[in-house]
């Protein structure tokens, strides 16, 4: 079930609660994730690689929100937080993932990893493993992320698979392998993710192996189990398309400036004919601040509220406070509850942690 879903009114809710009700009551703009579907989403990903004995850890770079990390490590996730972790090698294997070029990163033009060609990974690992000061605990690779299609896992995980094994048999330890991430979501539905055939690929090439697997999901966990809520603030019909201007901007949610990226955008109030295209659009001085292009949308006013969806991963981690905007705030709802994880910061308080010189003592000097 979508964590995100509407009422028998129609009205959009999450977790029982209504968005409209939480707006209302922790303004806008809003990031609202779902403690369920953040649970049910990572106990799949963990029941999908059960069969190989891995451990899930998540990738806090999709978002950092204690909230949201103290609900993963209750439901046995990992991360690194003030943990002294042992060595491992990132490799570059090579592979197209086949999504967006700024988030490959499994190929020789980017800048992660070392290559595995010419014995340069295995030759680095070799150091590594007769350095005093380095316990090398095994070999990573992340090709990228938002990848929907599982060819390039396959190449990619078997040749690490290749080179672990190389490593092995000249008697180097490599006892740990760590899959990365990677693993895409449906932006357009806004739905769960299915993790039972990458489950079933890594089952494949890793059972029986003998090395300890570490995963790192995020976007497939987080992404569609947040929504940044933001409200209409005016409705510019120009002489060729209408602008639908909202209290969230490119500050709030980078990605459709950044990676044109895809996100649905629905009313919060119950569903009403399209009327027309019409682009989302922020109140930055900046033709790049939208949400959404040339989306169908009904009849619209101020105060009218949207819901942009699939905002959980690389949403509020990415904000920031240019043009003097506070970022959005963050909500979860968990068990029925919607508790707040983080306020929208005043702008008397961000402009009262600057500091200004004081430029008659400086001319002085």
């Amino acid at each position: 079930m979508c964590a995100f879903y509407r009422d028998d009114s129609q009205q959009l809710c999450v977790d029982g609660l209504s968005l409209a009700e939480i707006t209302a009551t922790y303004g806008s703009p809003l990031y609202v994730y779902s403690g369920a579907g953040i649970t049910e989403a990572f106990t799949q990903f963990q029941a999908a690689v059960a069969p190989v004995s891995g451990k899930v850890h998540f990738a806090m770079k999709a978002n950092s929100a204690l909230g949201v990390l103290a609900l993963i490590g209750r439901l046995g996730g990992g991360m690194d937080m003030g943990v002294v972790a042992p060595v491992a090698l990132r490799v570059n294997v090579d592979v197209n993932p086949g999504t967006h070029a700024k988030i490959s990163t499994g190929q020789r033009d980017t800048k992660f990893g070392i290559s595995t060609d010419q014995r340069e990974a295995s030759d680095l690992y070799r150091v590594l493993c007769d350095d005093p000061h380095i316990r090398p605990a095994g070999l990573a690779v992340h090709i990228g992320s938002q990848i929907r299609n599982l060819a390039p896992f396959e190449a990619a995980y078997s040749a690490l698979l290749a080179l672990a094994n190389e490593l092995r048999d000249a008697g180097m330890p490599v006892p740990n392998l760590d899959l990365g991430g990677g693993v895409g979501v449906d932006y357009d539905m806004a739905g769960p993710t299915d993790f039972t055939a990458y489950g079933k690929l890594v089952e494949r090439l890793f059972k029986d192996q003998g090395f300890t697997l570490g995963f790192e999901p995020g976007r497939a966990i987080i992404a569609n189990n947040g929504v940044l809520v933001t409200r209409v603030i005016y409705v510019k019909q120009g002489d060729n398309k209408r602008f639908v201007i909202v209290d969230a901007a490119m500050n709030d949610l980078l990605r459709p400036t950044l990676y044109e990226a895809h996100h649905a955008i629905w009313p919060l109030a119950a569903p009403q004919p399209s009327t027309g295209k019409a682009d989302i659009v922020g109140p930055v001085c900046e033709t790049g601040d939208y949400l959404g292009l040339d989306r169908d949308m009904p009849d619209l006013t101020n105060g009218d509220a949207l819901a942009v969806m699939s905002a959980g991963a690389y949403g509020a981690v990415m904000a920031s406070s240019y043009n003097s905007r506070s970022p959005a705030a963050e909500i979860m709802v968990l068990d029925g509850k919607a508790h707040l994880l983080r306020g929208a910061r005043p702008i008397a308080e961000m402009i009262n942690d600057e500091v200004i010189p004081d430029f008659t003592t400086a001319a002085k000097d």
